[in-house]
This record gives structure tokens, C-alpha cells and sequence, in this order.
């Protein structure tokens, strides 16, 4: 069975418009697929903690016996996402826009889950990742502005290069921009036609 993992970081939860097209996108992958699993998390609803140092310092613990109940906690929650993010065939990422950049829980996120030795390892020839069960990744990244191509979209570049360093490189974006600048009707129904065009592609 077809295994999905979502992640929604909009703040307005299944309210924001990157939530709506992740909703989209789930609807196109059950059309195509039939029956799968689905994981969400929502990170507006269960939001993760920002990295720090007593979360560091539990994942890089020889002895997580020694932890803290909080570090315990935080290395749990890690080994969970990280379980996840290895165990399915599809990942779908909502990313709205907040100045410039993905939402700071999104990164949240991402740090929990990229772990050497788990996601990722340094070898001699440099880094090696280690995520090779994920066939694609669909990003649905609403804009207030247009930025797509432009040195202020900051996000694409970097949510392919983490995504690589862990070794998943497939990833297509899905953009619906200008929504803020009164072509929200027309960049919505273009985003829905690429989801569309994605999916029909897998």
C-alpha cells in the first residue's frame, strides 16, 4: 500500500492556503493510488520545539539512560519523525511564505529529523544521505508577492538542498503566488492543475 507523509506549517493550520493545496494534493494521490496510509502533522496544532542545545545534546548521546526527562522527550519525539519521514513513499510539504523564508516550525522540523548517522552521514568523499525510500516530494508553497525565480525565494533552493542532504532529491514545487495582489482565483486553479499533472505522473 501507497504510504504518505504531510506536513502543514501554515500558522492558520487547515486554514492557510499551502494547507488547502496539501488537502489537493492528498485528494489527487487517493485518486491515483486508491486506498494508502496517511501521517500528518500539523504544526500549527502539534507544533515541534526549536532546536537546542539540550536537544542536541540528546541526540548525540551514547548513553540516552543519562538524558533528562526532557531530553528523553525530545529524542523520543526525533526518533519518531525520523521513523516516519524513512518509512513512507511520498512526502507533501505545505509552505507558506513568512518573510522570506519557510516557517520557523517547518525548520523545527527539519532539524529534528536530519540526524547523522540516521538521515544523513559524513564520509570521505562528504556528506551521504540516507532517506532512500522517498519516490517524490510535492511542495505547495503560497506567496502573498511573486518571488518564484527571483534572489528573494529563498525557500526553493533551500528546501532542495536539505532535502538532498538526506538523500531525497526528487522534489517538484507547486507554486500559488500573487494571492495577496488580487490573482488568488487564477493562481489557485494553476496550482491545482500542476498538482494534477504531478500526480498523474507518478
Amino acid at each position: 500500500m501507497t504510504k504518505v507523509l504531510v506536513i502543514k506549517s501554515s500558522m492558520f493550520s487547515g486554514h492557510g492556503e499551502s494547507s488547502k493545496l496539501v488537502e489537493q494534493s492528498i485528494a489527487a494521490l487517493k485518486q491515483q493510488f486508491g486506498d494508502m496510509e496517511l501521517i500528518e502533522r500539523d504544526l500549527a496544532t502539534s507544533p515541534i520545539g526549536h532546536l537546542d542545545g539540550d536537544a542536541v545534546g540528546a541526540f548525540m548521546a551514547e548513553d540516552p539512560a543519562s538524558l533528562s526527562e526532557q531530553q528523553q522527550a525530545a529524542l523520543a519525539l526525533s526518533n519518531e519523525l525520523i521513523a516516519e519521514l524513512k518509512s513512507v513513499d511520498y512526502l507533501v510539504l505545505g509552505v507558506p511564505m513568512y518573510n522570506f523564508g519557510i516557517p520557523s516550525t517547518l525548520k523545527a522540523w527539519i532539524d529534528y529529523v536530519a540526524r547523522a548517522g540516521l538521515t544523513f552521514s559524513y564520509t570521505e568523499n562528504g556528506p551521504q544521505g540516507l532517506v532512500e525510500n522517498v519516490k517524490k516530494v510535492i511542495v505547495t508553497a503560497a506567496r502573498g508577492g511573486v518571488y518564484q525565480g527571483t534572489p528573494k525565494d529563498t525557500q526553493t533552493n533551500y528546501l532542495k538542498d536539505v532535502l538532498g542532504f538526506l538523500g531525497i532529491n526528487n522534489v517538484e514545487f507547486v507554486y500559488a503566488e500573487a494571492l495577496n495582489m488580487g490573482e488568488k482565483d487564477a493562481a489557485i486553479h494553476q496550482a491545482h492543475q500542476k498538482i494534477e499533472q504531478i500526480v498523474a505522473a507518478l
